[in-house]
């Protein structure tokens, strides 16, 4: 909350807030956040539903503010939506073309697919090659489980997560699978909550298994 209210006097929160309004569903501060995480994580970054690319953009920024290359890896299947403020005939040509308007296209590997395709995980492994994801934002179906069964192997301790539609209006189908799923890995120590931001997106930190001690 701190660092989102200095944020708040910065021009990057004004530049984010624009382009959130046309082109995402993530509320301004959450925007911001994701900026921030990407900026001061030093690993990869992964992204599983980028949808037109608001929280694309606003990683690929942080990213490229924080000086430091690493790997940036997002996963969406494409295709079209109708009857929806944002909607597209192709989400997949409307992020490329988001990306390239907000000059950030070459720091961004854009896989089509979904997160738990083997080839996606394949072309996932091959991208990382030795590197482990610092911060991993969770937005396309419910399955926020499936998703940290197939990364979670790849992530760092203490990784930054990101995870949108933890509750919010009744009629979000999506809200209360993810909100069991993502309480039950609080409970069992796998996540730690830090907070609750803009309309429904949870945030906090991955904690890695920890290994029995030797006997």
């Amino acid at each position: 909350m701190e660092a989102l209210m200095s944020y708040r006097h910065q021009p990057i929160y004004r530049q984010l807030r624009r382009f959130g309004k046309r082109e995402s569903m993530l509320h301004p501060d959450v925007l911001q956040l994701i900026y921030h995480f990407a900026r001061i994580t030093g690993d990869a970054i992964l992204e599983i539903g980028a949808f037109r690319g608001g929280s694309t953009v606003a990683a690929a920024l942080g990213l490229r503010d924080s000086g430091v290359a690493r790997k940036f890896i997002t996963i969406e299947p494409g295709g079209p939506l109708r009857h929806h403020p944002l909607a597209t005939r192709d989400i997949l040509r409307r992020l490329k073309r988001n990306l390239a308007r907000e000059d950030v296209a070459p720091l961004v590997t854009v896989l089509e697919g979904r997160s738990f395709q083997s080839h996606i995980i394949a072309a996932v492994e091959h991208a990382l090659a030795w590197q482990r994801i610092g911060f991993l934002i969770l937005d396309a179906d419910p399955e926020v489980k499936r998703d940290l069964d197939c990364y979670g192997p790849k992530l760092t301790n203490d990784c930054w997560v990101v995870i949108d539609d933890y509750g919010g209006p009744a009629d979000n189908e999506k809200g209360a699978p993810t909100k069991k799923q993502v309480d039950e890995l609080v409970a069992a120590g796998r996540l730690v909550p830090l907070g609750y931001y803009g309309l429904a997106t949870w945030l906090g930190k991955w904690r890695s298994a920890t290994l029995p001690p030797a006997r």
